[in-house]
């Protein structure tokens, strides 16, 4: 690695650890999810992040729905908003990232387990229960940044149980998306060793579109629409 990837090593060291202090102060009287926002967008600024944000975010109890681009799209919607994240359950287990997300309060999922669709259903909704936003990237999983893939509709149903507005999000890096995109194939590692030696910005734009109402649609048409949104926006 380059000597500027070590010192973003050492930044980042140093910014987790106020982080963590200040975290664990505010949990008692329900404060962290700020602190989480602010480590998230102060680890996002170390590797370069320029994020610009279109549109209003919608608080509090909102499903954003996001496409999804690179690992970077993390840290640019959750430094821009207070949202919690729905991730695969594996990510659990990964070193030092499982441990963040389960403090930054990521909901796991199974996606391999046949017949577990109903109970991540009830754990997202619930989720959605608690008052902070609750973010989704409905492709399931990074891919081709020319296009956007087509949206899973399974877990748009905790929004209609939950009766919680879906708020479609573009994630867009531009003309040069391709050169942020996570190349299929390399191991979060790699990818991680790529951004820290990267030296030039990296631009970002979330573009909030308005909000869809889960009282006049079905999950189809939720993540139909949000597909359509999200498409439309990148061109």
């Amino acid at each position: 690695m380059t000597l500027r990837a070590y010192a973003r090593l050492a930044a980042a060291a140093f910014w987790l650890a106020g982080c963590f202090v200040c975290y664990s102060i505010a949990r008692p009287i329900g404060r962290e999810s700020r602190w989480v926002r602010r480590f998230m967008r102060g680890i996002g600024g170390l590797l370069g992040l320029r994020v610009t944000i279109e549109g209003r975010p919608k608080p509090g109890h909102v499903l954003y729905v996001a496409n999804h681009i690179s690992w970077l799209d993390i840290l640019a919607l959750g430094g821009a908003s207070e949202a919690r994240f729905i991730a695969k359950d594996e990510i659990a287990r990964w070193p030092l990232v499982g441990s963040l997300a389960r403090l930054g309060g990521t909901v796991f999922v199974s996606r391999e387990r046949r017949g577990a669709t109903r109970v991540q259903a009830d754990a997202v909704a619930a989720a959605l229960g608690e008052g902070r936003p609750v973010a989704l990237f409905a492709e399931g999983g990074t891919g081709d940044p020319s296009f956007v893939r087509p949206f899973r509709p399974a877990l748009f149903a905790s929004a209609v149980e939950a009766g919680t507005p879906v708020q479609p999000v573009a994630i867009d890096y531009g003309p040069d998306r391709a050169r942020y995109a996570w190349p299929d194939g390399m191991s979060f590692a790699d990818e991680a060793k790529r951004m820290l030696n990267r030296a030039e910005p990296v631009p970002v734009t979330l573009r909030f579109l308005p909000p869809l109402d889960p009282a006049t649609l079905d999950r189809k048409a939720l993540a139909a629409q949000s597909h359509a949104g999200i498409s439309s926006a990148l061109v």
